[in-house]
């Protein structure tokens, strides 16, 4: 299956891209030039792996039949200090509220998302240190 992305110049630093028709406008801080009209590119990057392994998560812990609730994903990377700054470490928590009983499934559907099914962060490993860690509420 093939992604398909089309990026329009608005001024400044902006770019409004439609991937696959939906449109998301990008930008750069005020002090970068840009006008802050949206999100830094690199950050989608995050935001991306947060919700691959969120669509994994969600869809192993149905199979399993276990009730969730209040399931949240913070995504948190390090950069780098080269000029193209690249993301070094990625940690990944997830938040859920879940019976005890349940505690290691949710373990089991966040393993098999990092190390199976999710393929952003395949992709993130192959230059970051990607790290998980579940919060229990």
């Amino acid at each position: 299956m093939a992604h398909f992305t089309s990026s329009n110049y608005e001024g400044g630093m902006a770019f409004t891209s439609f991937l696959n028709g939906f449109p998301l406008t990008t930008d750069t801080a005020i002090d970068a030039d840009g006008t802050n009209k949206g999100p830094r590119p690199k950050a989608l990057m995050l935001l991306a792996l947060s919700g691959c392994t969120g669509v994994d998560i969600v869809s192993i812990l149905n199979k399993m039949r276990v009730n969730f609730s209040d399931l949240s994903i913070d995504v948190q990377g390090d950069l780098s200090n080269e000029e193209a700054a690249v993301y070094h470490t990625v940690t990944v928590t997830y938040k859920i509220k879940v019976a005890k009983a349940d505690e290691s499934k949710v373990e089991k559907a966040v393993n098999l998302s990092q190390d199976k099914y999710c393929g952003v962060a395949a992709m993130f490993r192959k230059f970051a240190e990607l790290k998980k860690e579940i919060v229990y509420l």
